[in-house]
């Protein structure tokens, strides 16, 4: 099998011992390469040039952010993609039940199985598992970023947030409301084991949209516990709504998010979905699973 990884090396140290494990490879690929990223971009145009020159398997090695790039630029190919967890929230890594060890990681793809799956687009640039925007000071102002770190601090910083007054239109649907967090997922969680929509499906050709709903602080952190035992459902500021497509527009800018990776301030938010664009390696427990993240 023609085999093409990308590494970001920047994914911590724990990118730099996963390089070695990852040149092993396993007995079934024959054809490995290792392609090392060294700024932003690459990942996109390393993935691309891969799945140009023939390869049947692109391994993202690195964090969402990274995922997010390859997947981009195997869009409209044959190849399939494996996740090579090396992150800090491997979001949908832990949706598919793939090892966030990377040695244990490559032995669960090389017995996978393909599964198509959907893609998701915010203002027409595509996320994998979950986009979206939450309502506080941290936004784009210093400290680490990504999804994971608005999650747990965001909600531990529930006395400097600032919710917002949405107008949401989604599936025939037109929502009024004050949030503290909105969410498009493809997927079930951010990553870090906070789910915030169990009964998402990634071939569903739909997407959950969540809206946190404005509360008393207080209640706010007494519920946060719920992302991570799967019952935020129960939360009464919770909403939900399964559409293939949904515009959102707020009272001011608004800092999108996409896989854990900040994008520009913008005033309105359109987000649509492309069923089944793209091929995943995925356990077979867990592509198998009715409980489990795919339809069939």
């Amino acid at each position: 099998m023609k085999v093409r990884a990308i590494l970001n090396p920047r994914a911590g140290l724990a990118a730099h011992r996963a390089l070695e494990a990852v040149r092993r490879g396993r007995p079934s690929w024959k054809d490995l390469e290792v392609e090392v990223t060294r700024g932003p971009g690459d990942a996109r145009r390393l993935a691309r040039e891969a799945a140009a020159a023939g390869a049947e398997l692109v391994l993202s090695v690195g964090g969402d952010g990274t995922l997010n790039e390859v997947a981009w630029g195997m869009l409209g190919s044959s190849a399939a993609l494996g996740i090579v967890p090396v992150g800090s929230g491997n979001g949908l890594a832990r949706t598919l039940g793939i090892p966030l060890d990377v040695g244990r990681a490559l032995l669960a793809l090389e017995h996978a199985v393909p599964r198509r799956v959907d893609v998701g687009w915010l203002n027409e640039r595509p996320f994998l598992n979950v986009a979206g925007a939450a309502f506080h000071h941290r936004g784009r102002n210093g400290g680490r970023r990504g999804i994971v770190t608005y999650v747990r601090l965001g909600l531990a910083h529930c006395l400097s947030y600032r919710a917002r007054r949405l107008r949401i239109e989604a599936g025939g649907d037109r929502i009024e409301t004050v949030a503290f967090l909105v969410a498009f997922l493809n997927g079930r969680q951010y990553g870090g084991g906070a789910v915030i929509a169990p009964r998402a499906h990634l071939d569903d050709g739909r997407i959950e949209l969540v809206v946190i709903e404005d509360a008393p602080r207080l209640e706010l952190l007494l519920n946060a516990p719920r992302l991570f035992l799967g019952t935020l459902e129960r939360f009464r500021g919770y909403r939900r709504v399964s559409t293939a497509e949904a515009v959102v527009t707020a009272e001011g800018p608004i800092d999108p998010h996409r896989d854990g990776e900040p994008d520009d301030a913008v005033e309105r938010l359109a987000i649509r979905v492309e069923p089944r664009a793209l091929t995943l390696l995925v356990p077979r427990a867990v592509a198998e699973d009715p409980q489990g993240p795919f339809l069939a």
